[in-house]
């Protein structure tokens, strides 16, 4: 495995990442790890609902390709968070967050005691089947995983300073299209007051000693947000290659298509 999320923010690295859900397989992540450049991957399940089964697939990829990856979920089940960890998933990120007490409630549950209260199981990836001594698992789970909150939401950006502020959190997520909407300009991630929300995201994630990242519309995007600060970029989909992969052949061979 290469090296964690967590590691690759504390040497300030802008990491570089791609994001699947709808298109589950192997060689879906062998793709992207053969393209190169890549440092791991998140995984969608808040918007596939994906199982058990398909985050040990991904995640056993993942190691197979010197990856990181984490969990985008909804912050709305404990027992979820913990299976993603037993599963191998790296981390977690909690998407649609509305406050500060709703972010504070998802870390602990992803942490063991004494920061959080998440329960003991050894039986998984992440206690490596059993190997570990519980205190060791406990120490490293909560040492080594990774929590992400995503602002993107009209509370979770008022209360962005005390969200920035918790101690387990490790990165702040802009996801701007939900931000636009909640800003009331939907689809228009360049509205001057998306820039602002943006900012006042920087801004706390500067004054707590947090990083944060987005998913960049276009190449000139990613280049202002990593100037704001941004160190973690989500630049492609399994759904936006693919998509993306069949309009360049029907292109290169547009004279064979109607």
């Amino acid at each position: 495995m290469g090296r964690r999320f967590k590691e690759l923010l504390a040497a300030d690295q802008v990491i570089r990442l791609f994001s699947m859900g709808r298109i589950m397989h192997a060689v879906t992540i062998d793709l992207f790890g053969l393209a190169g450049g890549y440092d791991g991957f998140w995984l969608d399940q808040e918007h596939a609902g994906l199982t058990y089964e398909q985050i040990l697939m991904a995640s056993v990829s993942a190691r197979a390709n010197g990856f990181d990856t984490f969990v985008r979920m909804a912050p709305t089940d404990y027992a979820l968070v913990t299976q993603n960890f037993e599963a191998g998933a790296g981390g977690v990120m909690a998407a649609r967050v509305s406050s500060t007490a709703q972010a504070e409630e998802f870390v602990s549950w992803a942490k063991f005691a004494p920061r959080g209260s998440r329960g003991m199981n050894t039986s998984g990836w992440d206690c490596h089947y059993t190997h570990k001594t519980q205190a060791q698992f406990a120490e490293e789970a909560n040492r080594d995983h990774f929590v992400g909150i995503q602002i993107e939401t009209a509370g979770a950006l008022t209360e962005v300073d005390e969200i920035a502020a918790i101690d387990g959190v490790d990165l702040l997520f802009v996801g701007p299209s939900d931000l636009s909407q909640a800003l009331g300009h939907l689809g228009q991630l360049g509205h001057e007051a998306v820039w602002a929300a943006i900012e006042r995201v920087a801004t706390a994630s500067r004054k707590h000693a947090k990083h944060w990242g987005t998913v960049p519309a276009d190449p000139e995007y990613a280049q202002r947000v990593v100037e704001m600060g941004c160190r973690m970029l989500i630049l492609g989909s399994d759904i936006v290659c693919l998509r993306r992969g069949i309009e360049a052949v029907k292109n290169a061979y547009s004279k064979f298509f109607r």
